[in-house]
């Protein structure tokens, strides 16, 4: 993988105030961190995102079975979404770290841009996987799944 097919980006701190008003996000914590990959929108690269996932949720100290569900959950959501991707378009995914929480949005542009169908085998699973799940369309024909997940509460022992 090159500089050409797959872009990282991480921003220690709040999300762009710009971005934040548009997705109508008025209430985000201070101190969240926040990371986007960009890549071709190819099943061939779901790998560097499910790797992402992981590393990402470890960091929050979730457990095992959570960041194996968060993994399956990024990767089911790309599928949805790349059977509407423009070939040679990109998939993006935005990481939004809360203290105790994960929000993961995956979005790619479409030609003919439709919400998934939310009566489908693959939401019923995606929705067990990841707690939270939305999705939305936005502008430029962008089709987004958005999945938030919240680390179980610590276990003593």
């Amino acid at each position: 993988m090159t500089e050409d097919t797959a872009a990282t980006t991480a921003v220690p701190g709040p999300r762009d105030p710009a971005t934040e008003a548009q997705s109508g996000d008025n209430t985000a914590e201070r101190g969240r961190d926040y990371v986007k990959v960009t890549m071709p929108a190819e099943g061939a690269y779901l790998s560097v995102l499910r790797t992402a996932t992981a590393g990402l949720a470890a960091r929050l100290d979730f457990t095992l079975d959570e960041i194996e569900d968060l993994r399956i959950a990024v990767d089911e959501a790309c599928a949805m979404l790349l059977t509407q991707a423009i070939p040679g378009t990109h998939l993006e995914c935005e990481f939004d770290l809360g203290s105790d929480q994960m929000t993961i949005t995956v979005s790619v542009v479409a030609a003919q841009p439709q919400m998934p169908a939310r009566d489908t085998f693959a939401w019923t699973v995606l929705s067990a996987l990841a707690g939270t799940v939305g999705s939305r369309l936005g502008p430029d024909d962008q089709v987004s799944i958005v999945l938030q997940k919240r680390r179980e509460t610590q276990r003593s022992g």
